[in-house]
C-alpha cells in the first residue's frame, strides 16, 4: 500500500499472527517503548466494567496500590466503563480478580535497580508478575498501552511479554532556571516520564538566571536570585515523592563554578571578580565564576549542600561544571598567584581541583557526584559520573578510563531536531569498539530540555511526543530501529499522553486562535503543517531574546517534527523510487501541493489583520511559489515524455534556494521534496543519481 499526505497507512503484519511468526518478524504492536520478548497468541481478552485487580507479594506497597489505582482511572476514562468503587478501594484478597499484580519486593530508587516485569494475557485473565513493585508498575503502563477500543468493545490482545530495560539510567533533563517551571508542569512531565518508562528526572535549579530552590542556610540565594520564582522545600519534597510514587528518582543540579551569576548576585563576595552582580536576563555563556582559591567558598559550599543533601534523597547530585570559559580566573591577580604555585597551567586543571574540593563536601553527606564532560580529569575517583554533551567519544573515552557515563549529545531536544534524528542515536551502537567491561559503564541517557525558549505554556510540544521515541532507544533491544514503525507507533502515544494532562497537542490550536484572535485557524493550521522551528541555535542568531521575550508565536505553536511536511516528504521519495505512474502517489503529492498552492489567499486576510502574524506573511506567499514549482514538475513527470533541461531547471532551483530564507525564525520543510520533483523532471534518468539530485555536470549553469 502506498503513502498518503492525510493519513499514512503502514501495513503490518504483526497483527493476530501466531507466535512463530512474531519470532521470525518481531511484533511492536502499539507499544512504546517496545518490550524486549513479545509473543503473540490470537485470541484476546475482554474488559468489561466487572473487571478488577488483586495485588500480591511482599511488593504490595502503598505505591503499587496507588499505581493501580492511577491504572483504573485512566482505563475508566478512557473506556467509559463504570467500574464499582470496589474495584478503585478493593486492591488485596480479590480471588475472582480479572487481573492478578504479583511483587516479590519493594524496589530502591537506586542506579541499577530491577525494573523488569513478565505479563501474560490470556482470554480467562491477566497476569502480571515483578521482582519489585516498581517494575509492577513499568508492567501496568504497558498493559494501559495494550488496550484496544473498538467493535468488539474494550480488549487486550492475547500476549506473553517479558520486558527489561536495556539502560539502567533513562532520563529526563528539565531546566526551570532560564524559564522558571510551576510544579504542575513538573509533576505532568513525570507522568508522562513514567508512561513511556523514563526513571530519572534531572532538575535544572542553578543556572545564570535564577537560583531555584530554597535554601534556609544562605536565604539570599533563593531571596536575590530568582525574581521570587522559586521551589521551596516543601513543593521540592512534594516533587520528589510524587517522582518516588511512579518510580522516578530526582537528580538536581546546582551549576558550579561556571555558569555563576545568580549564586554571586546573592553572594559577591566568593566571586572572582569584584561584581556586583545581577541575574543575567539573555542566554549565552558568560563570565562570572565562583572563586575556587578561597577557602570561604568551600565553608559556604558544605553550607549548602549539607541542606541540599538532606532534602533530596538520591544517591546523585549534579554539579554542573560546563561553559566556564576562565576569564575571570585569568584576569584575578591572586587567582593567577594561586595556579602558578600550585602548578596549574590552565584554568582547566584549577577547575579539577575545585571539583575534587566539591567532591570531598559531597561524599561526607554519602552523594555522589555528576557532571558535564567537563568535570572528567583523569585522577579523579572512579565512582563519579560523566554526562556528555559533547558527542559518543567523549563519553568512550571516559569508558575506556573506568568511568561510567550517560549520553546527551543528540537528545538536545530544544535544538528542535525531527524525532528520527534522535531515535536512531543510541549511546551505544552495535559497532562500538568498547569491551564488554567498559561497555557496561555506558549507563544510558538523557534527552534534555534546555528553557530559552520555551514557556510552562510551550514546554509539553518541544518535550512530547519525541521524548517518548528517545525513552524507547534507552529501554528497548537496540535492534529496535524500524524509523516507519516508531513514528506510527508514537501517533498512538501521543494521544495517550494527553490523557497525562500534557499539553503537547491542546496548546497548539489555542496558541493560534490567541495569534489570529479568530475562530477559524484551519489555513494557520495548513501553514503550519509545512514549517518548523529553525534548528540548532540559529533562533538566538536571528533574533536576541531575553527572559521577558514573548514566547507565544508562530514559531512557537510550530511543531519541531511537522508531520504534513514529513509525510509529503516520504510520498515523494515512493513516487520517485518506485513506479512514476502510480495514480495513488500522485493523486497524494498532488493533492498536498494543491492545499498549499491555495492556502495563501484563504489566509490572506488573516494575515493581513494580525500583527502579531506579519512576520510569517512571506512564509505563506513562499508556499503557495513552493507548490506552484512542484506541481509544475509533477506535470512534466506525469504528462510529458520530454525532460525541459537545464535552461528549465536553474531558475526553478535558484528560487528554491531563496525559499530556504527564514522568516519569522521558521523554515519551509517541503523545498527539499520539490527540489528532487523538478531535478526529476528536468533530466534523464541517466543524469541522475539516487535521490534525484542531479549529476555535477549536468549542473554547468549554476551549482545545485
Amino acid at each position: 500500500m502506498r503513502l498518503t499526505i492525510s493519513a499514512f497507512v503502514f501495513v503490518s503484519v504483526l497483527t493476530s499472527t501466531s507466535i512463530a511468526v512474531a519470532e521470525e518478524t518481531p511484533p511492536t504492536l502499539d507499544l512504546m517503548p517496545v518490550p524486549a520478548q513479545i509473543e503473540l497468541g490470537t485470541g484476546f481478552y475482554t474488559i468489561d466494567e466487572d473487571f478488577s485487580v488483586n495485588l500480591e507479594g511482599d511488593g504490595a506497597t502503598p505505591r503499587l496500590r496507588r499505581g493501580a489505582q492511577r491504572m483504573l482511572r485512566r482505563l475508566s476514562d478512557r473506556s467509559a466503563l463504570f467500574f464499582e468503587p470496589s474495584t478503585f478501594l478493593e486492591l488485596v484478597d480479590r480471588d475472582d480478580a480479572a487481573m492478578t499484580v504479583t511483587a516479590d519486593r519493594a524496589g530502591g530508587l537506586a542506579l541499577g535497580g530491577d525494573e523488569s516485569y513478565r505479563l501474560a494475557v490470556t482470554q480467562e485473565g491477566i497476569r502480571l508478575q515483578a521482582a519489585t513493585d516498581i517494575g509492577a508498575l513499568r508492567g501496568l503502563e504497558t498493559f494501559l498501552q495494550l488496550l484496544t477500543l473498538d467493535e468488539n468493545g474494550v480488549t487486550v490482545s492475547e500476549v506473553v511479554i517479558f520486558d527489561e530495560p536495556r539502560f539502567p539510567w533513562r532520563g529526563l533533563m528539565i531546566d526551570s532556571s532560564r524559564h522558571f517551571m510551576p510544579v504542575e508542569v513538573i509533576k505532568r512531565n513525570l507522568d508522562g516520564m513514567a508512561a513511556v518508562k523514563l526513571n530519572v528526572l534531572h532538575w535544572h535549579l542553578v543556572d545564570d538566571q535564577g537560583f531555584r530552590v530554597e535554601c534556609l542556610a544562605l536565604p539570599k540565594l533563593h531571596e536575590l536570585g530568582s525574581d521570587g520564582l522559586y521551589y521551596t522545600r516543601v513543593q521540592i519534597r512534594e516533587v520528589i515523592d510524587y517522582a518516588a510514587d511512579r518510580g522516578i528518582r530526582v537528580v538536581p543540579e546546582f551549576d558550579l563554578p561556571g555558569h555563576g551569576t545568580a549564586w554571586l548576585t546573592a553572594y559577591p563576595e566568593l566571586g572572582s571578580a569584584p561584581g556586583p552582580y545581577e541575574i543575567e536576563r539573555s542566554w549565552g555563556i558568560f563570565d562570572p565564576t565562583i572563586n575556587p582559591t578561597i577557602e570561604e567558598t568551600y565553608v559556604f559550599l558544605d553550607t549548602f549542600f549539607a541542606e541540599m543533601a538532606a532534602l533530596f534523597d538520591d544517591d546523585f547530585i549534579h554539579i554542573g561544571g560546563d561553559e566556564n570559559n576562565g576569564k575571570h580566573w585569568l584576569a584575578n591577580p591572586e587567582i593567577v598567584a594561586f595556579m602558578e604555585k600550585n602548578g596549574y597551567d590552565e584554568p582547566l586543571m584549577l577547575q579539577r581541583y575545585f571539583n575534587e574540593r566539591v567532591l570531598e563536601i559531597l561524599t561526607s553527606y554519602g552523594k555522589r557526584m555528576i557532571g558535564w564532560d567537563e568535570i572528567f580529569q583523569e585522577g579523579l575517583p572512579k565512582n563519579i559520573v560523566i554526562q556528555s554533551w559533547r558527542g559518543r567519544e567523549s563519553l568512550f573515552e571516559a569508558a575506556r578510563l573506568g568511568y561510567p557515563g550517560i549520553l546527551s549529545n543528540g537528545y538536545y531536544i530544544d535544538l528542535i531536531h525531527p524525532t528520527d534524528h534522535h531515535y536512531l542515536n543510541d549511546p551505544l551502537p552495535d559497532d562500538s569498539d568498547l569491551s564488554a567491561e567498559e561497555a557496561a559503564r555506558i549507563l544510558g541517557g538523557e534527552a534534555t530540555m534546555w528553557a530559552e525558549y520555551v514557556s510552562s505554556e510551550t514546554v509539553d510540544s518541544r518535550i512530547w511526543p519525541r521524548t517518548a521515541a528517545i525513552a524507547e532507544r534507552f529501554w528497548s533491544p537496540g535492534t529496535v530501529r524500524d524509523v516507519a514503525d516508531m513514528y506510527r507507533r508514537l501517533d498512538h502515544i501521543s494521544l495517550q499522553l494527553e490523557e497525562l494532562g500534557l499539553q503537547h497537542e491542546r496548546n497548539r490550536p489555542m496558541m493560534l486562535r490567541q495569534l489570529c484572535r479568530c475562530r477559524d485557524i484551519a489555513p494557520l493550521e495548513v501553514l503550519l503543517g509545512t514549517i518548523e522551528p529553525v534548528k540548532v541555535y540559529r533562533r538566538g542568531q536571528q533574533r536576541k531574546h531575553t527572559q521577558f521575550s514573548p514566547l507565544t508565536r508562530m514559531v512557537d505553536a510550530a511543531w519541531p517534527d511537522a508531520a504534513p511536511a514529513r509525510q509529503f516528504q516520504w510520498a515523494v521519495a515512493s513516487f520517485l523510487g518506485g513506479d512514476l505512474a502510480d495514480e495513488f502517489d500522485i493523486a497524494s503529492i498532488r493533492g498536498a501541493l494543491e492545499s498549499w498552492q491555495k492556502n495563501d489567499a484563504a489566509l490572506e486576510e488573516t494575515l493581513g489583520t494580525s500583527p502579531a502574524l506579519a512576520e510569517i506573511q512571506p512564509m505563506s506567499a513562499t508556499l503557495t511559489e513552493v507548490s506552484a514549482i512542484g506541481l509544475d514538475a509533477l506535470d512534466l513527470l506525469t504528462k510529458s515524455d520530454a525532460a525541459p533541461g537545464a535552461e528549465w531547471l536553474q531558475p526553478r532551483i535558484e528560487r528554491l534556494e531563496a525559499a530556504r530564507k527564514p522568516h519569522g525564525q521558521t523554515e519551509l520543510m517541503v523545498v527539499d521534496p520539490v527540489l528532487e520533483l523538478v531535478c526529476a523532471a528536468a533530466l534523464p534518468a541517466s543524469l541522475k543519481e539516487p535521490g534525484c539530485q542531479p549529476k555535477q555536470e549536468a549542473m554547468a549553469v549554476g551549482e545545485h
